[in-house]
């Protein structure tokens, strides 16, 4: 086989020359625009060929919401001939514009508290958090629940739908990290609270329910290593205070006088009388 080079040369990627005829045509361009007011068209920002006498003008957009956004207008011309004709006209977000945020499905919008009352929030079929109730895992923790279809749960949470629902209840405002629990005393852990309901299954190592009425958290799913100061042994020790001791009051006026005689024999004949029969 001999050399065929210069035969088979690859084709360069030529960029296109500016069409000087089509990149004259300004006010051609800007006229083109007649779906708004001349007043909403700014000044002309540049004039990019996009092919062989095919030129794009780019004008400042004046419209109010469209801040930072252009009109594009596409020119072109046949060959050797000096009238440029319309191609199209289009407004297009320039590098700094101010855009609406990226489409998401309703699913992936929804967020916390977003649910109200009367509103109705369909499951998908095959939503990853949720396994049928009747088939068999092989995860213990699955299997607990696996066989509920005759307590009317045809599906039931999955293995990655309980570390997400874990992850997330770690992670929130009933977690170690909350607010409420640094501030708690390091010993007042909700799992060695007497009011710490846990919870069944393969949670119940790490979440459970409070059940103290005077709690914050009361009737929500709060974290063993959560806190707050309403820790059942959270016990307020009262000091002993010391009894003031008051001055005896005597009442002279309520003392009646007494007359006492000596028992008979108790003092010699001859020894004087005595008030109290004592010698």
């Amino acid at each position: 086989m001999g050399n065929n080079g210069p035969v088979t040369r690859p084709a360069s990627a030529r960029a296109p020359r500016l069409d000087q005829v089509c990149a004259a045509a300004v006010e051609v361009a800007r006229d083109a625009i007649t779906e708004v007011e001349p007043t909403d068209i700014g000044d002309h920002l540049q004039a990019v060929a996009e092919g062989d006498r095919v030129v794009t003008h780019y004008f400042e957009c004046r419209m109010a919401g469209y801040r930072g956004w252009r009109w594009a207008v596409t020119v072109t011309r046949v060959p050797r001939s000096r009238h440029v004709t319309i191609c199209e006209t289009v407004l297009l977000p320039g590098p700094d514009a101010l855009l609406a945020p990226g489409w998401l499905p309703w699913q992936e919008r929804l967020k916390p508290g977003d649910l109200g009352p009367g509103d109705l929030l369909p499951t998908p079929a095959d939503d990853e958090r949720l396994a049928p109730g009747y088939l068999l895992s092989d995860d213990p923790a699955v299997e607990e629940t696996a066989w509920e279809l005759g307590l009317g749960r045809a599906r039931v949470l999955s293995r990655e739908g309980r570390a997400e629902t874990a992850q997330r209840w770690y992670d929130g405002d009933h977690g170690p990290d909350a607010a409420i629990s640094t501030a708690a005393p390091a010993a007042a852990r909700c799992g060695t609270c007497g009011f710490y309901l846990p919870l069944a299954g393969a949670l119940r190592l790490a979440f459970g329910a409070c059940g103290n009425f005077y709690a914050p958290d009361d009737g929500r799913v709060v974290s063993a290593d959560h806190g707050c100061g309403a820790h059942s042994e959270t016990l307020v020790e009262t000091p002993e205070t010391p009894v003031e001791e008051l001055p005896t009051v005597y009442d002279d006026s309520a003392v009646e006088a007494m007359t006492v005689s000596r028992a008979p024999g108790s003092v010699e004949a001859s020894e004087p009388a005595e008030p109290y029969g004592h010698p």
